[in-house]
């Protein structure tokens, strides 16, 4: 005890305490920051890959028409060729690329909705009973999916616009308000789409593609109401609310399940299918029934 007194009184004991503290602090801290930093570090080294990813991509499949910054490009005569990326955001490349509208084949007044490129092509059969094959094709679908997030991550990072819609935005069409959304789509869509989603023709060699099909999902409507791709306008959250959007995604996907119960159909194209059914079958029936009858004379007037 005397030992420690005599050397606690010494004039550089306070300043040996503050140095053991400090190395008994620095000691516990790199015992536990080592998997911290890692971690971030690992995290940035694959975020830094994922935009590197989207980059090659983006300059093989889409910088000979919008740029290699993507701020678009325009012929000889200042005409606008392919617009710019800029500010688009990440919902209108999931939507143009996952639904094979880009890369554009041959451009012309509306880019038709394909298959998509192999590097982008997350519609690949999975259901194989080979395994080998059930692996490979599902190996390759997830590679199309990291491609296409890769590409509209590289795409927003030039600035701004929406992101891609969470499930919990789309919600569940099977429990969505159907009936607020056949009231919202038949003031705001029905114009162009037709009453059931069916489609129709616009000016200019447009045109409002089909909502009936199941391969159009819950998500790419989304998407298309946040971007206004083509010709469709924008329905921002101040135009239509996330839960109107909801209602309108279930009404198309719920109306795809509807039977008709007049009989045929006829393409849900409204009353001119309707018309033209009524015309060329209920008129030419009645114009050979007329005929039939006109055909046969009395036998009264035979014998006469």
């Amino acid at each position: 005890m005397k030992r420690i007194t005599a050397w606690r009184r010494r004039p550089w004991a306070g300043y040996a305490v503050v140095l053991a503290a400090l190395a008994a602090i620095a000691g516990i801290y790199a015992g536990f920051s080592p998997q911290t930093d890692s971690a971030e570090a690992a995290n940035n080294t694959q975020a830094a890959a994922d935009l590197q990813n989207g980059q090659q991509l983006f300059n093989k499949n889409c910088a000979s028409c919008h740029g290699l910054r993507g701020e678009g490009t325009k012929d000889a005569k200042g005409n606008p060729l392919a617009p710019s990326l800029l500010g688009v955001g990440a919902a209108s490349v999931d939507f143009q690329v996952a639904t094979g509208r880009m890369p554009a084949m041959n451009p012309g007044a509306q880019m038709p909705r394909k298959e998509p490129i192999p590097e982008f092509n997350t519609q690949i059969k999975t259901d194989y009973h080979d395994p080998e094959k059930r692996a490979q094709a599902e190996k390759q679908k997830a590679q199309a999916e990291k491609n296409i997030a890769d590409l509209r991550e590289y795409v927003a990072s030039m600035g701004g616009g929406p992101p891609v819609p969470t499930k919990e935005q789309v919600g569940d069409p099977q429990k969505g308000d159907a009936a607020l959304g056949g009231k919202l789509f038949r003031t705001n869509c029905a114009q162009c789409h037709n009453f059931t989603g069916q489609g129709g023709a616009l000016t200019g060699g447009k045109y409002a593609p089909p909502l009936s099909k199941s391969d159009v999902t819950p998500t790419q409507i989304y998407e298309a109401m946040l971007t206004g791709p083509q010709a469709m306008p924008v329905f921002n959250d101040t135009t239509l609310t996330e839960k109107d959007k909801q209602a309108i995604i279930a009404y198309v996907v719920q109306s795809r399940e509807e039977p008709n119960p007049g009989g045929n159909g006829l393409g849900r194209i409204g009353p001119v299918s309707e018309g033209l059914a009524g015309w060329l079958i209920g008129m030419g029936l009645l114009v050979l029934a007329a005929m039939w009858i006109t055909a046969k004379k009395p036998k009264k007037l035979k014998k006469s």
